[in-house]
């Protein structure tokens, strides 16, 4: 198991590159800073006719939106880092950051104007150059986009720079993180629309969209992009299997050379008939969130009581074969800047009773909502078995997580809610990550509305004073945030999982005689390809 390295450094250096990432890249897309991975495979990569083909995989999840300034789609955000390109890309194995758009770092002007340049010659699919205007209307779209406002807050501006760059202006002193943040804008044309964007975005990349649906999404080559990472085969696709056994029977056909979420029970027969599996910590969670406008869970020790009353150890095993662990922090402890938090909710029956004794409630009914994740569905029966016990009635009330957020964004008075997450496909520093969830944004203000307590407004001042700190300054107040978020819980982890990603990386052991030539998975949702190329025997 390898540990990512995110150490504390002074604030210039905290992740200002390839060193950066490998002191920061926390482990939820891929490995750098707080993530670990083993891979094994019967078979070693080997000879074969590389590229003209197709890279084929099995996607667990269903799409919802493609808009790159707005979307929260695992496959959606997975096939805009190959079709849509921002000033820079990460590399989700090690959290890397690299130019895309840019010809190379942000030139510092002052303690907080920054300039970009663009790549010279860089053309949208659709033929129309990349213009500074397009990147500031990109920016504009995800600050108003609301998913990504609190992760953007730290820039103030971008503004156009005569033909070939932009100025960006921080809110922050010497923002070292400025490549990461600027990775979470993908740039497309500022003339389409927010139902264009949603369909099929136009990009610059390698890849471009050629079918997206419920079904089926598909990339074919960016005939005009002019970087580095050009497509070397004729299409990537994406196959929409949100049931395991149909991600497995397609694996073992051979109809895909890679499948995402393996299950625990298909490891050992993928890997026996000569599949490459790469097993990844990342941060990756499943979350219970409360509803914190309603009662009784506008009472802290009520949240609290749910958390010790949760059988973890059983749904580790059950759901997920040992493939996860029990939070012991906001960040797993394979996470270089993990600090075992002031409470840690271990199965406890006695004491989530006496808490809710204390509380002064009588448990009735509540509604449990989940998404329609295979593992969130089967942690649910559990879950409702250890509240049942409690005290409550459990009803269990299961929809797309389109369906589900449209719900609860639209006013529904859920109680729980039970669902996956991970905000590492956008970057790995600890701010990011704090800001997913507990920013000043939609979750905070409408679908879990913490954002008016005292607890939430301390959180925010330790939070902001962590960015102009540095050392072990800097790590000790984060530690405050991840102590504040585990005692008051309106939102927590309730499991931390491994990612587990299978591939035929040697045509002679694949099923239909293709494999992927460069592939490995990542610790985060979705696929990576970037620069992977499929390979014949």
């Amino acid at each position: 198991m390898n540990n990512f390295v995110n150490h504390p450094l002074s604030r210039r250096a905290f992740v200002g590159g390839a060193s950066a990432a490998a002191a920061l890249g926390l482990a939820a897309c891929g490995s750098s800073s707080t993530s670990s991975s083993s891979s094994s495979s019967s078979s070693t990569a080997s000879t074969g006719t590389e590229g003209g083909g197709t890279i084929a995989a099995g996607s667990a999840y269903a799409p919802s939106s493609f808009n790159p300034a707005s979307t929260g789609s695992a496959i959606g955000i997975g096939a805009n880092w190959h079709v849509v390109e921002g000033l820079y890309g990460i590399d989700y194995h090690d959290y890397t950051t690299f130019p895309e758009l840019a010809t190379g770092d942000p030139k510092q002007v002052d303690d907080t104007t920054f300039e970009v340049t663009l790549r010279s010659g860089a053309s949208f699919s659709d033929g129309n150059a990349v213009t500074p205007d397009d990147v500031v209307a990109s920016f504009n779209r995800a600050v108003a986009g609301k998913l990504y406002t609190a992760m953007l807050a730290p820039i103030a501006s971008i503004e156009a720079k005569g033909d070939n760059a932009v100025t960006i202006t921080t809110t922050v002193a010497n923002f070292s993180l400025l490549k990461e943040r600027l990775a979470i804008v993908r740039v497309c044309p500022a003339s389409q629309t927010d139902d264009q964007l949603a369909a099929q975005p136009t990009g610059s990349g390698p890849w471009m969209y050629s079918t997206a649906s419920d079904t089926v999404v598909e990339l074919v080559p960016n005939e005009k992009y002019n970087g580095d990472h050009a497509a070397k085969d004729n299409m990537i696709h994406y196959d929409i299997l949100k049931d395991a056994t149909a991600r497995l029977t397609a694996m073992q056909e051979g109809s895909t050379q890679v499948m995402e979420l393996v299950s625990a029970d298909a490891v050992d027969q993928l890997k026996s008939a000569g599949a490459k599996i790469d097993q990844v910590q990342g941060f990756g969670t499943r979350f219970m969130m409360f509803n914190v406008a309603k009662a009784p869970w506008d009472n802290v020790k009520v949240r609290q009581a749910v958390m010790y009353a949760l059988n973890y150890d059983q749904m580790i095993s059950n759901t997920f074969s040992g493939l996860a662990s029990k939070p012991t922090c906001y960040l797993p402890e394979t996470f270089a800047n993990y600090h075992k938090a002031s409470t840690v909710y271990d199965y406890d029956v006695d004491k989530a009773k006496s808490l809710i004794k204390d509380s002064g409630i009588t448990p009735g009914a509540i509604s449990l909502r989940t998404t329609d994740n295979e593992q969130v569905v089967s942690m649910a029966t559990e879950v409702k078995n250890d509240l049942d016990a409690l005290g409550f009635t459990v009803t269990i009330t299961t929809d797309t997580s389109a369906a589900t957020y449209s719900a609860i964004d639209g006013g529904e008075a859920y109680d729980l809610l039970l669902a996956p997450g991970d905000p590492s496909c956008f970057g790995a520093d600890p701010d990011l990550l704090l800001n997913w969830w507990y920013g000043d944004g939609v979750w905070m203000k409408t679908r879990c509305p913490w954002n008016t307590s005292d607890e939430w407004k301390k959180l925010h001042e330790l939070m902001a004073q962590a960015l102009e700190q540095s050392g072990d300054d800097q790590q000790n107040t984060w530690n405050e945030c991840f102590d504040i978020l585990a005692d008051n819980v309106p939102l927590y982890p309730v499991i931390q999982i491994q990612t587990v990603t299978a591939s035929w990386d040697d045509p002679s052991k694949a099923p239909a005689g293709t494999a992927i030539k460069g592939f490995s998975g990542i610790g985060t949702t979705s696929m990576y390809f970037l620069d992977c190329v499929s390979l014949k025997a």
